[in-house]
């Protein structure tokens, strides 16, 4: 059995699919509701890998959202430091782009809706994404997005959409950033709909009217991407 430590930013937010997974297997999950004041353990020892989760903050936003500082030294201190299995998923994605050294900033245009994502040479050799197509469907929901890691050479992009590069990034071989949402159900698209922040972005981009289309597109590809999400799940539990 293992033992994996969730960051959360939201209720809504949690490993969705993959969470299935893993509860399939008798995985024991510690989810940590940092929005709702849970504190991240001190000992992180008995943990065998990091999930940080998306949610409707932004990376720079410390002064409403404090908890954000304590949350990217331990990002830091798990990935950098200690170098263990780390996953982190749209805003755990940019979470960790900064603490790597990028910059998090406004994507021209926002990314929502399901869309394009293209694979990298890099990820059919790499452990995590070994079988993917080159060319995949998934979820986006992002108004900013991780840039300048370039000059990091422990960075290696696996995954590109036209707008985004650092789609997916890895940090050596053990730690990922994935921008889009792989970890989404049936029901994901229409429970997001109803978080005011998610609900104006979508309207933002894509109009008033838009969400019920939008559901519906996922649910269409939804095959595909929970096929996708186990496939990630399987080589995940390779590298643990």
């Amino acid at each position: 059995m293992k033992n994996i430590l969730v960051l959360q930013h939201i209720a809504l937010e949690d490993p969705g699919y993959i969470k299935d997974l893993m509860e399939a297997d008798n995985w024991q999950l510690t989810q940590i509701e940092l929005d709702e004041g849970e504190a991240i353990p001190d000992d992180l020892s008995g943990f065998d890998a990091m999930l940080c989760m998306g949610g409707p903050m932004d990376t720079w936003m410390e002064d409403e959202y404090p908890w954000l500082i304590e949350e990217k030294r331990r990002i830091r201190e798990w990935v950098v430091e200690l170098q263990k299995p780390f996953l982190g998923f749209c805003l755990g994605c940019q979470l960790l782009g900064e603490v790597l050294g990028g910059k998090v900033q406004a994507s021209d245009p926002a990314e929502i809706g399901v869309l394009d994502i293209d694979m990298t040479a890099n990820a059919r050799q790499d452990a995590l994404f070994s079988g993917y197509p080159e060319s995949i469907k998934a979820v986006q929901w992002h108004s900013y997005e991780v840039t300048d890691l370039e000059h990091n050479s422990a960075v290696t992009v696996l995954g590109s959409s036209p707008g985004t590069r650092y789609q997916i990034f890895k940090y050596r071989e053990h730690a990922y950033a994935i921008q889009f949402h792989v970890e989404v159900r049936s029901d994901t698209v229409m429970q997001w709909g109803c978080v005011p922040e998610y609900k104006a972005a979508l309207e933002n981009s894509l109009g008033t009217d838009a969400l019920t289309g939008f559901d519906q597109a996922a649910r269409a590809a939804m095959p595909e991407m929970n096929r996708l999400a186990a496939l990630l799940y399987e080589n995940f539990k390779k590298i643990l």
